[in-house]
């Protein structure tokens, strides 16, 4: 099979996470991801380690594992863009290319010739998104934007971790960078849509998209918590806001999460801990109530939970139709049977190390599928066979480009 994007070649521009992150997506989908690099630091997560990618010998490389998170399926193609000769090719790739997308400074590009207006002059058809920290508008417009920088700025940071009274409270990062990741799927969403648009008229269009606005826009339920109650939301730990009980809970030799999110489910639970009557007390019989009153009704709950192992209440609790878990490191989720089964785990050929390990691309088509082609490649890889087949250069020519610095 081959995926649904095939035939779609994108160039990007992009480095660090949110724009790789979308590209990688679009290259699992089979799109043919062309990834320019500056010719001698290349991707700045390249140097994000420890730790090492190790060669077949065991020795460390200079690639770290954080740019193979976000870069499978790509071919890599140095270019020193600031050069004349550098964003000429840039522009012919262009004209090559159904997708650019982008995470310069805004107007970076534009001062080279390689903003959208020239570029789509050349190509109407162009799909060109701009992926930054703030957006093209805005007083903070030309202001670099880091995920932690945004989760900070855009509220996030303000409803995760403790409260402020509590030992170990204060804001807290979520422990992934959640705003470049989510900024990355906005993107891909932006792209297939544009698709969809050109396909229908023909027309290319030029997409705006800021880390800041996708972290306002996912605030989700705690947005809507400000904007209809009125009270602004705090930090409540790994208690949930609006349903209880849907936390953490120790057990007689470790700890589980009681997730209840129906009053239907809840007075499973009860029955499941033994205090059936629980359900149809007027104080924790509704959502609402149990919110109301939720710390002495976590204490009863607790005192239960304690009582028996985490084997117990996770064979016990589901069995009843009580959502229920553990909390696993990193090392627990790849070894566990459902991760297994759906083979969240990949590896790829790699010409440094041999094999490669990798995340798998969640999707799972009935029909078109989702392609692993190429390992996240090594710097510059592709540079030669890019511009020889794609844009004809000539091994003169490209060994020119090499002695000027240009590639």
């Amino acid at each position: 099979m081959t995926g649904p994007l095939h035939g779609i070649r994108v160039l990007d521009l992009t480095r660090v996470l949110a724009g790789p992150w979308c590209t990688q997506i679009l290259g699992d989908l089979g799109a043919d991801v062309i990834k320019i690099e500056h010719p001698e630091r290349g991707d700045d997560t390249r140097r994000w380690g420890p730790p090492w990618l190790r060669d077949r010998d065991g020795n460390e490389t200079a690639d770290a594992a954080y740019f193979f998170s976000a870069n499978r399926n790509k071919r890599s193609v140095t270019v020193n863009i600031k050069s004349g000769k550098g964003a000429r090719i840039l522009r012919d790739l262009a004209a090559e290319s159904d997708l650019l997308i982008e995470n310069f400074k805004v107007g970076s590009l534009e001062k080279l010739g390689l903003g959208y207006d020239a570029l789509s002059a050349l190509h109407p058809g162009l799909i060109y998104v701009s992926i930054t920290g703030f957006g093209q508008t805005g007083p903070l417009a030309a202001q670099p934007g880091y995920d932690y920088l945004i989760q900070g700025l855009g509220g996030l940071m303000s409803i995760t971790g403790l409260p402020d009274d509590a030992p170990g409270g204060g804001p807290q990062r979520v422990g992934v960078p959640i705003v470049d990741i989510n900024a990355g799927l906005f993107a891909a969403i932006g792209v297939l849509s544009a698709l969809h648009h050109r396909n229908q008229t023909g027309e290319g269009q030029h997409i705006d998209l800021a880390l800041l606005d996708s972290q306002v826009g996912w605030l989700m339920n705690q947005a809507m918590n400000y904007l209809i109650g009125a009270q602004v939301p705090g930090r409540t730990g790994n208690e949930h806001p609006n349903l209880v009980p849907y936390q953490p809970f120790r057990t007689r030799d470790g700890e589980i999460i009681i997730a209840v999110g129906n009053d239907h489910q809840f007075a499973r639970l009860c029955h499941g801990i033994g205090l059936p009557h629980l359900s149809a007390d007027a104080r924790y019989e509704t959502n609402g109530n149990r919110i109301k009153n939720r710390t002495q009704l976590i204490e009863i709950i607790s005192n239960e939970v304690r009582k028996h192992s985490n084997a117990h209440w996770l064979s016990e609790l589901p069995a009843i139709g009580v959502p229920c878990s553990v909390i696993n490191d990193i090392e627990q989720v790849f070894s566990h049977p459902q991760v297994r089964a759906r083979d969240m785990r990949i590896d790829l050929d790699h010409p440094v190390a041999g094999r490669v390990p990798g995340v798998a691309n969640p999707l799972k088509f009935s029909r078109s599928g989702i392609e692993y082609r190429k390992a996240p490649p090594v710097h510059g890889a592709d540079t030669v066979d890019v511009l020889g087949s794609l844009l004809m250069y000539s091994e003169e020519q490209i060994d020119q480009l090499r002695q000027e610095q240009v590639i």
